[in-house]
């Protein structure tokens, strides 16, 4: 009996002090409860509903603590923000509105926060132990309300490039020995949508997502690695891992576990939720011009109609340049074999890098560089001195495949560099963005997506997955998709050429990415030679700006269609892209002003369905409360410059 009543003694003190605290957004739609005791968990409604069944949060130090389990809170603090921030570059608009209440749990030696905005929710730890310690796991689970429908990016391995095709499941067809990258987005109704993912992903490894029991998601993340390979392809993975997933500092904040709540995918594209978690950016990032990039690599530097062999060499590049500068396109880059392999300050004889680089500048336009990471990080400083002394504006950092803590490292590392030698940078082979343009306005894009590349051997980035990324990939930031194929196939048409590859989808689908996808370094993936065959198309490319003042989401349906109209000044544009199916939509410019306007448009043609590549440019004048019909064909597309 004295066992039994020890027993019950010690199951009671266990929640003797576990305790509730609520916090809602601003306009009380979304709101958490956070429940201490034994377990610390946290649960979410959404107007009203419940979303999201009490879900486990905890952390495990090598100093024996816990953190979040048996939690004792000595204080809470509450407080709201509401401001306006100016974006040094400017994604989706010139101004984010940043309003939201803060909720602040103080435990013994750590705290927890959650933040709450109108269009979503988000936690993180922050600890204030003395010394240096290890992190050996972290518990992030996701509990949902019901068996709902998921796009699930899998992953076979967590050394990956993080590309995945986003596959249309119900939680319960997926298996306990199944992850997948983040972000990760979940249908909650015929509408309403949540995302997840995270920002302020600094000195830690990145999360992936684990079917854990039913309708249940936990947080995955790569172990410290404590041996390494190098690949013959320039890349470094590890051969054994540590029993912990991180090295820190026992002050520090963590990254912020983010969910994204909306009633409808128009507000889930709108989101800059995960630029508004990031910390602002330190320092004068005045320099940093964004613009369009054309791009060698997508076809081979093959070109025609010219007197010297196109190849990796001078000539080519000076092509490249000339083609630039003609169509105001501010960046050239030189992709791989412009170096010697695992020395990227050494030029192959082929290339005089200072000669390029005075003849860009001569021109308006300048060189970036791409680089894969482990040689770049053999000689880092190096190299950066070197690049700015030839007077390079920029890097495309290739080929890590990897988020475990010692390449988030690297990743800030490089970042900060960049930004001492006034460089932009573009990663690829990369994780998702976690905030990356608030923090280093230099860091303008990224890759972490199945974009137009992948056309060079294969028939899977079609027109359904093309209008997925608006709403999965790109609202976790901008998004180095490489669009602008000259060469256009439908999906039952389709053929793989890895030298002179085309695209899935119309021509038109390929120019509705410039207004749609979001990206401050956009390239223009395709031959000079192609685009030179173009000039109505390059009418427009030419024009398309890469950041905007303003964006309003017209029509929006995942994986189906989306119609989105940007300004940039008092210019309007509008991009549209079609799935699978066509689309017509009529659409009311009441967001235009009201002086009388030319709109100049391009649209799918009359022959589009023989000819992927057919298309029609006109015109017409417009005002403030005209109505167009948007009318795109089975992987369409339509833009327009209202003017």
């Amino acid at each position: 009996m004295k066992k039994i009543f020890l027993c019950l003694m010690l199951a009671c003190g266990s929640v003797a002090y576990a305790e509730n605290y609520t916090v809602t957004s601003p306009n009380n739609a979304i709101s958490v409860n956070v429940e201490t005791g034994a377990n610390t968990t946290y649960s979410v409604s959404f107007n009203g509903k419940t979303i999201l069944n009490p879900s486990a949060i905890s952390m495990t130090f090598d100093n024996g603590v816990v953190i979040g389990r048996n939690m004792k809170v000595n204080k809470v603090d509450r407080f709201s923000k509401n401001q306006v921030l100016k974006p040094v570059v400017r994604q989706k608009s010139a101004q984010i509105v940043d309003h939201y209440n803060e909720m602040v749990l103080k435990a013994d030696k750590y705290q927890l926060h959650f933040r709450v905005y109108d269009d979503g929710l988000a936690y993180r730890f922050h600890t204030d132990f003395d010394g240096s310690l290890k992190v050996l796991s972290e518990e992030a689970t996701f509990c949902f309300a019901e068996d709902y429908d998921v796009l699930f990016g899998e992953e076979r391995t967590m050394l990956s490039p993080q590309q995945p095709l986003f596959k249309p499941l119900k939680l319960s067809e997926i298996g306990t020995d199944r992850f997948c990258s983040t972000p990760f987005l979940v249908k909650l109704n015929e509408t309403a949508r949540m995302f997840i993912s995270e920002s302020d992903l600094e000195s830690y490894p990145g999360m992936f997502l684990r079917k854990q029991g039913k309708n249940e998601l936990a947080g995955k993340y790569a172990a410290v690695s404590l041996e390494d390979y190098k690949t013959d392809d320039r890349q470094i993975f590890p051969t054994k891992r540590a029993d912990y997933i991180a090295a820190v500092k026992g002050t520090r904040n963590y990254p912020w576990r983010a969910l994204i709540v909306t009633d409808n995918d128009v507000d889930l594209m709108t989101s800059q939720m995960i630029y508004k978690l990031a910390p602002e950016a330190e320092g004068d990032f005045s320099w940093v011009r964004p613009g369009k990039i054309a791009w060698d690599w997508y076809n081979a530097l093959i070109l025609t109609g010219v007197d010297f062999k196109c190849g990796i060499n001078n000539d080519t590049y000076k092509y490249y340049i000339d083609f630039a500068s003609k169509y105001g396109i501010e960046y050239v880059v030189l992709d791989d074999g412009w170096s010697e392999a695992w020395d990227v300050t050494k030029v192959i004889p082929e290339i005089n890098m200072e000669e390029l680089v005075a003849y860009g500048k001569k021109k308006n336009v300048d060189l970036i560089l791409w680089v894969s990471w482990a040689p770049f990080r053999e000689k880092i400083d190096e190299a950066f001195d070197k690049y700015q002394e030839w007077g390079v504006k920029g890097i495309k950092m290739d080929f890590f495949n990897r988020d475990d803590q010692e390449v988030v490292d690297f990743y800030y590392e490089v970042a900060r560099k960049a930004a001492e030698h006034k460089m932009l940078v573009d990663f690829h082979g990369a994780y998702k963005p976690t905030g990356w343009l608030r923090t280093f306005p230099n860091v303008l894009t990224s890759e972490g997506v199945a974009g137009c590349e992948n056309h060079k051997w294969g028939s899977f980035v079609t027109p359904a997955h093309n209008v997925t990324l608006p709403f999965t990939r790109m609202v976790a930031g901008p998004m180095d998709y490489t669009p602008g194929a000259m060469i256009n196939l439908h999906e039952k048409d389709h053929q793989i050429n890895f030298n002179l590859p085309a695209s899935v989808g119309t021509r038109c689908h390929q120019l509705g990415m410039y207004v749609i996808y979001e990206s401050p370094l956009q390239m223009l993936c395709d031959s000079p030679s192609n685009y030179l065959r173009e000039p109505e198309c390059m009418e427009f490319l030419s024009q398309v700006p890469v950041v905007w003042d303003e964006t309003r989401v017209l029509k929006a349906a995942v994986g189906e269609y989306v119609v989105v109209a940007r300004r940039s000044g008092d210019t309007w544009f509008i991009g549209g892209m079609a799935g699978a199916k066509g689309q017509k939509f009529e659409i009311d410019l009441d967001f235009i002003s009201k002086k009388n306007k030319t709109l100049t448009y391009w649209e799918d043609g009359v022959n589009v369905d023989l000819n992927a590549n057919d298309f029609a440019r006109r015109s017409r004048k417009v005002q403030q409360g005209n109505k167009i019909t948007i009318n795109m064909y089975d992987g369409g597309g339509y833009v327009a410059i209202i003017k």
